[in-house]
């Protein structure tokens, strides 16, 4: 499968109408099965599924080791994706009582999402790059987000040393950007304390939740943080930068990594 198709559209510039082709991004639905129970479904780009679903379950917290993994399977025909596990974990139930309740409308949804970071540890991490550092790999991530600057409808997430950008994926969420990086770590069992996150979007609650529960300690985004994820970060550990952007950046949170 690929990420993109092309479509007909009538493009309309001043007084001038004209029919052309247009490349616009895919996106699927994914069916996720865990221990031969259906789990979930996942809207996405249908590429590096078997990354987005190993990344998806890490940061519920549901695959903590890799010999937790015992088998994965993917139909991208079908759009489908198996997962077997070596033992049931407990955080499995916890995300079905979540999401029961966040979609059945019977309210607690604010429960769940407080106990979640009330279960994370702070970051602890002495990694450290200078703002100028920060500012090259931020604008590494824009080269290499070849489908935004080709369709503009994805977002792109990388896994980067100091120095230089280790790889990139892009999805149509932000999420499952994020997700496909650290399914590659889990999968290929790449040590990340001593990595970074750059990151195109916004910085929400959600995104960092994702980035302390794997252990990242400084997270560069193109984009927006908000407050709640700003008072997350600064108790969890991670250091938020953002609109880091040609020459310029905010630092927010945790600002003694970021040497200026």
């Amino acid at each position: 499968m690929t990420y993109t198709a092309w479509v007909e559209v009538t493009r309309v510039d001043g007084n001038e109408v004209s029919v052309a082709r247009d490349m616009v991004v895919k996106e699927s639905p994914i069916t996720l099965y865990l221990n031969d129970k259906e789990f979930t479904t996942l809207i996405c780009s249908p590429v590096y599924l078997k990354e987005l679903a190993v990344g998806f379950l890490c940061s519920e917290g549901i695959l903590q080791k890799r010999e937790d993994l015992k088998d994965i399977s993917v139909n991208e025909t079908a759009g489908l994706i198996w997962v077997e596990t070596l033992n049931p974990s407990p955080a499995e139930q916890a995300f079905l009582k979540r999401y029961i309740t966040t979609c059945c409308g019977r309210g607690g949804a604010l429960f769940y999402f407080l106990n979640d970071v009330r279960n994370l540890n702070p970051v602890k991490s002495e990694l450290s790059l200078t703002a100028a550092q920060a500012r090259v790999l931020s604008e590494q991530l824009e080269k290499n987000t070849v489908l935004f600057r080709s369709t503009g409808g994805t977002h792109g997430a990388a896994l980067c040393s100091r120095t230089e950008v280790l790889w990139t994926f892009e999805d149509i969420g932000r999420h499952n950007a994020v997700d496909k990086v650290f399914g590659r770590c889990f999968l290929e069992e790449v040590p990340i304390a001593d990595k970074l996150m750059v990151f195109s979007g916004r910085v929400s609650s959600e995104i960092l939740i994702k980035i302390a529960r794997l252990g990242i300690s400084i997270l560069i985004a193109r984009g927006a943080p908000t407050d709640l994820a700003l008072e997350m970060a600064k108790e969890l550990g991670v250091t938020v930068v953002g609109f880091a952007r040609g020459d310029k950046l905010n630092i927010y949170t945790h600002g003694h990594r970021i040497k200026t």
